[in-house]
């Protein structure tokens, strides 16, 4: 049933304003609602703060059945289930870190069918006692959102290959829903360029999506790049970049785990407000950093990538890459935190010179990502000819290692075949594939040495070349 033809426009914007209290939807809002509330696909590009989740929250809300979020991290999910929960909207999320007796109660509820939303990991969603749940006959599912998506390009391949089997999931759910059932699909997301954009189509098999995409330029944000010539140089450009910003609110990326504790004890002892912050440290401490970051205890957070997805601080005026991103999308993300109430707000990333003589830590980075990769590939291409040609990944992945991992690269270089998500066929063993994540990395890397205006590269890069061709941002370090 198309739900339009029981509710009007007029009492779509009611229940928008009594819920959110804003006048009126930003474009293209009105327009994802009304695709959602018909049950169509939905591709979306939006830049950060443009207000994705209200799209498909809405419709969620005002249709009868359950609506899957699924999310890449436990503290986005959090933030959003929260501000839902305090409007005393039905909405709920399952995780690995929840305690058994919240989990039992939450499955309860998603089996009695008193959910509307319910944010869930692409891990969670597999799982089999969630699974059996969603497959009942009378539960009735209306949309499959993934949100983040560009987290299936950037980790489906290796780090969650949970995400490759999502395509195979509807197909899977409508199997046991009675016949004309309709699931409708969206995937959200603040950075896609035109192939990351195609691997999302693909990989969910989106039907005739309509397709939103919006431009990421953002002419409050002023990028520059300068080079750091030893680590201590580094350290010092940093210290001063901070210094000239007293009381300012602001992020500082790095690249690991370890980076971001020692970068920020040495800032600590040197009297700065702040904290690290990375996937390794458990949801209440890192709760407790985004709350006094968000309410200014802390003037900045010495983070991973893992920190900022979802979290809303208008106020944010600076971001630091004291390591670049592997990725262009990454970086785009990253630096889309700042100046989010639109006033300006300045992103740096530090540097090592290209030879790498004085400090090679960047290009280390660096070749240790791209021989991870080859060796992921070599290890699947290897396993694939070990593995029978049809299976269930349960079985092979308690018999094979790494066996998921595998799969999930076979997939994406189109030697595999998801039958369900529990269920793969491969169709060819080849050599060892191209990765696409290499040429991806060689773009960031093309960025950061550009001569060229920075937003033009960017908007070049995200397939917004049209009508760009000698125009220049003014505000970036190569324009002025």
């Amino acid at each position: 049933m198309n739900r339009l033809s029981s509710l009007s426009w007029h009492e779509v914007r009611a229940a928008f304003q009594t819920i959110w209290g804003y006048e009126d939807f930003r474009s293209p809002q009105g327009e994802i609602i009304h695709a959602l509330l018909a049950r169509k696909d939905v591709l979306i590009v939006m830049p950060t703060g443009g207000g994705k989740s209200i799209c498909f929250q809405l419709p969620a809300l005002l249709q009868t059945g359950l609506t899957l979020v699924i999310s890449p991290l436990v503290a986005l999910m959090e933030n959003q289930v929260q501000e839902l929960q305090e409007k005393r909207l039905p909405a709920a999320l399952l995780h690995s870190e929840l305690p058994s007796f919240k989990r039992r109660k939450i499955l309860q509820a998603l089996a009695q069918q008193k959910l509307r939303l319910l944010y869930i990991s692409p891990e969670t969603f597999f799982s089999p006692p969630v699974w059996q749940i969603l497959c009942k006959p009378e539960l009735d599912i209306t949309a499959i959102i993934l949100d983040e998506a560009h987290c299936l390009v950037q980790w489906g391949d290796t780090f969650r290959p949970a995400y490759r089997r999502l395509g195979a999931a509807r197909r899977a759910l409508l199997k046991s829903k009675p016949l004309g059932t309709k699931i409708s699909l969206a995937a959200f997301t603040a950075t896609a360029n035109p192939a990351a954009q195609e691997t999302i189509h693909k990989v969910l098999e989106l039907q005739k999506p309509e397709i939103f995409r919006l431009n990421p330029y953002r002419s409050n944000l002023n990028p520059s790049i300068r080079i750091a010539w030893t680590p201590n140089s580094r350290k010092k450009q940093l210290l001063n970049f901070i210094n000239n910003r007293p009381q300012q609110s602001g992020l500082v990326y790095v690249r690991s785990r370890y980076d971001s504790e020692n970068l920020a004890a040495w800032l600590e002892e040197l009297g700065y407000a702040t904290a690290a912050y990375h996937a390794g440290l458990d949801a209440e401490e890192r709760r407790t950093i985004e709350k006094d970051w968000i309410n200014d205890k802390l003037q900045f957070v010495v983070c991973t990538s893992a920190f900022g997805m979802g979290i809303n601080k208008a106020n944010v005026r600076w971001v630091v890459h004291f390591h670049a991103p592997l990725l262009l999308s990454e970086y785009v993300q990253e630096i889309g935190r700042a100046g989010r109430d639109g006033k300006p707000s300045d992103v740096l990333t530090l540097v090592s010179e290209p030879t790498g003589w004085l400090d090679s830590e960047d290009k280390q980075r660096q070749h240790f990502f791209e021989n991870k990769i080859r060796e992921q590939q070599q290890t699947a291409q290897q396993l694939a000819r070990k593995l029978p040609q049809q299976g269930d990944i349960e079985a092979i992945a308690q018999k094979f290692p790494n066996s998921l991992i595998a799969l999930s690269l076979l997939h994406s270089n189109g030697q595999l075949k998801w039958l369900d998500p529990f269920n793969y066929l491969i169709l060819t063993v080849g050599k060892t594939q191209a990765n696409n994540q290499l040429n991806v990395t060689k773009q960031m890397r093309q960025y950061l040495y550009t001569k060229q205006c920075r937003w033009q590269f960017l908007l070049n890069g995200f397939g917004f070349s049209k009508n760009i061709e000698n125009w220049r941002c003014g505000h970036c370090d190569n324009c002025q």
